[in-house]
């Protein structure tokens, strides 16, 4: 019987070594993981605010420049304000559903890879 016992918590100091093993992999890949997705999402969001006021001021630059042109400086901003507009109207009509799939694939992909 104590040859039994002698296994038995044999065993059971095993089962407990493998739990805790595979909980602490579990711990180290979820930290992995989160890392990863944090430092793609915070290099993106970076060259997004760069690219975002490289935008803005060739828009404020276009404005100025087509206000010129027209007469008035305002005229330009509601040309450049109209082009937008237009475009945003386009892109969520036409492209929606598609940015969304894309958006929503890229970021699974980030967190299953």
């Amino acid at each position: 019987m104590d040859e039994y016992s002698n296994v038995f918590e044999t065993l059971l100091e095993r089962a407990e070594e493998y739990t805790k093993t595979s909980i602490e992999l579990y711990k180290l890949k979820t930290i992995d993981k989160v890392s990863e997705v944090l430092s793609a999402t915070l290099s993106r969001a970076i060259a997004c605010f760069f690219f975002l006021c490289f935008f803005l001021m060739g828009s404020v630059g276009l404005a100025l420049w087509l206000g010129e042109i027209l007469g008035k400086s305002w005229y330009g901003f509601f040309a450049v304000a109209t082009f937008y507009g237009l475009i945003g109207v386009v892109l969520y009509f036409l492209l929606h559903n598609w940015l969304k799939k894309t958006f929503g694939n890229n970021i699974i992909e980030e967190l299953l890879n």
